[in-house]
């Protein structure tokens, strides 16, 4: 199962509507969504602070940050690295 971190915080309308998107796009039973709330990490708010929300994926050297629709999140996954 591919592990996704989704970096958002609460009370984030953007963030809610990001799950929505994730949750419609991934294949069910594929991937394993973590939920991070970047306020509870003051480098993870320099990170993400004005970018939020925004999704990684292990073996995608790259970062998908909003806005993204359902299309995009499956293009994004397919830079998955094979192995």
């Amino acid at each position: 199962m591919t592990k996704l971190t989704l970096y958002s915080t609460l009370g984030c309308h953007l963030c809610e509507l990001a799950e929505q998107v994730l949750a419609r796009a991934l294949k069910p039973n594929s991937y394993q969504i973590h939920t991070c709330d970047i306020a509870d990490s003051d480098s993870l708010m320099a990170l993400y602070g004005v970018r939020i929300p925004v999704v990684i994926c292990e073996g995608i050297d790259n970062d998908l940050g909003w806005p993204f629709a359902e299309e995009d999140v499956r293009q994004w996954l397919t830079q998955k690295r094979s192995g």
